[in-house]
């Protein structure tokens, strides 16, 4: 890591406007550095141990941001998009300007646990093939979930267009025989994330997902109190977590 870097990339990276923006903070005089009143906009300073403050407010930096959200239905798991709301717009301002990306897609339709950050190390570590990060998902499946099926999917599906899945841990929750065909409730675990994997795993055995959730990536839980559409930072345990995956 840097020990210093310039100033206004640190106040920019931060949310305090443009380089130009800065140098008229800097000139105003309105940016302390240890006390002092800085005159060069371009001074090197230490973001970790020197203290800035910016119109009386001290700046904590951060290099990287880590948000948990519980992505709601409708919302694409996209940086942009020119006709549908990202999980990016759900985002206040103060978030936003860091450039986080989700790690990894869930459907437009699928809601749960989507981890949002700026840390590419962390999102390739998390969505690497070979790191085999576990992803547990409840869904409500049209049909009777069997042991014939727990079997299959534990061996591997063969998916329409020929792959054969990963094994996965597919647990029956209950059954509802009133329902027209049948209703299960099912939680599933995958290692790897093909294109609409899980409602292709179950189209495989001749049923079809009604209702996705994703309940947890690797070490990282979906928090319960998070209604869809809400947001929170991770907390250190969290963030910790996730930096042990295998790597």
């Amino acid at each position: 890591m840097k020990t210093t870097q310039r100033l206004d990339k640190i106040l920019a990276h931060m949310g305090y406007g443009s380089r130009s923006e800065i140098k008229r903070l800097v000139k105003m005089k309105a940016v302390v550095v240890n006390g002092k009143p800085v005159s060069d906009s371009g001074l090197q300073v230490n973001p970790y141990e020197d203290r800035i403050e910016v119109d009386g407010e001290t700046v904590v930096y951060k290099e990287f941001i880590y948000l948990m959200m519980n992505k709601p239905d409708g919302v694409i798991s996209a940086t942009e998009d020119n006709r549908d709301r990202t999980v990016i717009d759900l985002l206040e301002e103060k978030f936003r300007h860091f450039d986080p990306f989700p790690v990894g897609r869930l459907d437009k339709d699928t809601e749960g646990l989507l981890l949002l950050t700026n840390d590419g190390k962390l999102s390739h570590n998390l969505l690497s093939p070979r790191k085999h990060v576990p992803k547990m998902y409840f869904a409500e499946v049209q049909g009777l979930v069997n042991e014939r099926d727990r079997a299959v999917f534990e061996a591997g599906v063969t998916l329409d267009d020929g792959y054969v899945t990963m094994p996965a841990k597919l647990s029956i929750l209950s059954l509802d025989e009133r329902e027209a065909g049948g209703l299960s409730r099912i939680e599933l675990t995958i290692m790897e994330g093909k294109f609409h994997q899980v409602k292709r795993m179950f189209e495989a055995v001749g049923k079809k997902v009604l209702y996705l959730k994703r309940m947890s990536m690797g070490a990282l839980l979906l928090d319960e109190h998070l209604e869809p559409g809400q947001y929170r930072e991770l907390t250190e345990d969290e963030r910790q977590s996730l930096q042990a995956e295998p790597s």
